[in-house]
C-alpha cells in the first residue's frame, strides 16, 4: 500500500508542478501531500519494530516537512520541507538498513537519497548539484517504494522483529 500511495503521490506532484496552474496546481499539491502523509504513517508502521523511537522521530520530520510543503513556506529561498524530508529519508534509510525484513541496499540507497535532499539547506549548493541531488533523492526513496510495491516486506521476518520488539 505504501508503494502504491507513493507512486500516486509522486505522479500527482509531478503533474501539479509541471502542467497545472493556479488553483489546480495547489489542489494537486495538497493531494500529493495527503498521499505522502499516508505513506509516512505506513512506512513508520513497517520500520517501527526496528526502533520505535527513531521511527517516530523520522516520521515527525516527514510530517513537519509535509506541513511546510502544504503551506509553501520557503524562507529566504531555503526549501525547509526538502531538508526535513532529507532527514526523514536518512533516518528511514538507517532503519531499513538495520531491519531484517528489507534488503540492506535499500537502506543505503535511502540514506544517500536523504543526503541528496539535505543539499537544499543551501540554495547555492542545491543549485550547483542539480539535477544530481534530486536524482539521488528520487532513486533512493523511489527504489525503496518500488521494492515495497513489487516485493513488499518479508512478513515472516517482520513478525519475528515485531515480536522481539514486544508487539503483536
Amino acid at each position: 500500500m505504501a508503494g502504491v500511495l507513493y507512486l500516486l503521490s509522486l505522479c500527482t506532484a509531478i503533474v501539479g508542478e509541471s502542467f497545472a496552474r493556479g488553483a489546480s496546481a495547489i489542489a494537486l499539491g495538497l493531494i500529493a501531500v495527503a498521499g505522502m502523509i499516508a505513506v509516512t504513517l505506513l512506512v513508520y508502521d513497517i520500520v517501527r519494530p526496528v526502533n520505535e523511537s527513531l521511527a517516530w522521530f523520522a516520521a515527525s520530520f516527514s510530517l513537519a516537512g509535509l506541513t511546510l510543503e502544504a503551506l509553501r513556506w520557503n524562507p529566504q529561498g531555503i526549501d525547509i520541507a526538502m531538508v526535513l524530508h532529507g532527514l526523514y529519508c536518512a533516518l528511514m534509510g538507517y532503519l531499513v538498513f538495520r531491519s531484517a525484513f528489507l534488503p540492506r541496499f535499500l537502506g543505503a540507497l535511502m540514506l544517500v537519497g536523504g543526503l541528496g535532499w539535505l543539499t537544499f539547506l543551501s540554495p547555492p549548493l542545491a543549485t550547483s548539484l542539480s539535477p544530481y541531488n534530486a536524482a539521488a533523492g528520487l532513486i533512493g526513496e523511489g527504489s525503496a517504494m518500488l521494492w515495497l510495491l513489487v516485493f513488499g516486506v518479508s512478513s515472516e521476518r517482520w513478525e519475528l522483529a515485531s515480536r522481539a520488539a514486544g508487539r503483536q
